[in-house]
């Protein structure tokens, strides 16, 4: 990444960091402060004008301390450190109430904050000797605050977005020669989702299309976590760090962009940090556990789909001998009979034969000798115990 010999106005669009996220069980605090040391690094020897949050700071509307912890140290290492402002809007997960806690202290020092209505069409500036660019931060709005601020009469994200786009419209008509950014957190048509972002519809309906943002520059948009291009001006940054095994094929980034006198000049794909690869593996527990072809993924985060004719005994023990990091195992369901029963067989059986029977359901096959025997044994002791209390 080259530093352009005259300076234009730079700044590096990320979006859906969801602060204090887990996966499958496991914090992913670690490989978000690596992250942000990640995007410092890259603000300060890129010399970046602003970095944009396009929402979804946080993964709840009430974060965890070390994820409000990690919040603040990003935005001060940014304008300490890197000498960048920051722009960063609020989006579904987010709460406006919390991430605007003091935002006009925030404003004064390079991070512009913006949630709600209030603030929308009026741009953070950012100016250089040959470019200027208003960079109009529009956050989640769900429909109803706009039928509220604005009088908008048709119930959808997309009549919130059009009378959003035509107040940042009528601010950019009084400010010639000015390039335009905007930022956005929505689903736009065309985009590609995965099953990590929260449904927004409104009326089943939550997708807005593309030409609500027709004259701007660039669009930054955020919710949907993968990395996307749906027009020059019209991207995804997606998140910076896989959420879900939906998420394994995607390549985390951010956009570095460029403007100049002329307008958009260049945008560049900024590899982010991964913690662990990722890798879902299908096959039978045996082959799993055997198999040379699945030794370069030992070390990843794996999930694993057993193709298994019968329920194997104690699969996610076994695997985790070859695959430490094993964090999902899923194990399609079998279609078994269990001897044709009918509820009404149950007050006819044994604890011991109710107890076989489910055995057979969940496995796929019979109880052997051995097992019999066991169970036979701990329903005579439970008896035992029950008649001397």
């Amino acid at each position: 990444m080259d530093v352009l010999a005259s300076r234009l106005v730079r700044f590096l669009h990320t979006s859906d960091w969801h602060l204090g996220r887990h996966l499958h069980g496991l914090s992913l605090h670690d490989a978000h402060q690596a992250f942000i040391d990640h995007l410092v690094e890259v603000a300060r020897s890129e010399r970046v004008d602003a970095v944009l949050i396009a929402g979804d700071l946080y993964d709840r509307a009430v974060p965890p301390p070390d994820a409000v912890g990690l919040w603040d140290q990003a935005q001060t290492r940014l304008v300490l450190e890197a000498g960048t402002q920051v722009v960063v809007i609020a989006g579904n997960h987010d709460s406006p109430a919390r991430l605007s806690v003091s935002s006009r202290l925030l404003e004064r020092a390079g991070v512009h904050v913006r949630v709600g209505t209030g603030a929308v069409g009026t741009p953070v500036l950012l100016e250089d000797e040959d470019a200027r660019v208003a960079c109009y931060p529009v956050p989640f709005l769900e429909p109803a605050s706009a039928v509220a601020a604005w009088g908008v009469e048709d119930r959808s994200h997309a009549a919130a977005l059009r009378a959003a786009m035509g107040r940042v419209r009528s601010d950019l008509a009084l400010r010639p020669g000015y390039r335009s950014v905007v930022m956005a957190h929505a689903f736009v048509s065309g985009g590609q989702g995965c099953d990590t972002e929260r449904d927004i519809s409104v009326g089943g309906v939550q997708h807005v299309p593309g030409a609500v943002f027709e004259g701007v520059d660039y669009v930054a948009l955020g919710h949907l976590h993968g990395r996307q291009r749906l027009a020059d001006g019209l991207r995804y940054s997606g998140s910076p760090l896989a959420f879900s095994f939906s998420e394994a094929a995607h390549v985390k980034s951010s956009y570095l962009v460029d403007f100049g006198v002329d307008g958009l000049r260049g945008v560049e794909e900024v590899p982010a940090p991964v913690p662990r690869r990722m890798a879902r593996l299908t096959g039978t527990v045996e082959e799993l556990l055997n198999s040379p072809a699945y030794s370069a993924y030992e070390q990843c985060w794996v999930e694993a789909t057993l193709t298994d004719a019968v329920r194997p005994l104690s699969p996610h023990e076994r695997l985790k001998r070859r695959f430490p990091h094993l964090l999902k195992l899923v194990v399609p369901s079998l279609a078994v009979e269990v001897g044709g029963r009918d509820l009404a067989d149950l007050d006819r059986l044994s604890p011991v034969e109710v107890a076989l029977d489910f055995v057979t359901e969940v496995r796929g096959r019979p109880a052997d000798n051995d097992e019999v025997a066991l169970l036979q044994r701990t329903f005579d002791e439970l008896r035992r115990v029950e008649v001397t209390r």
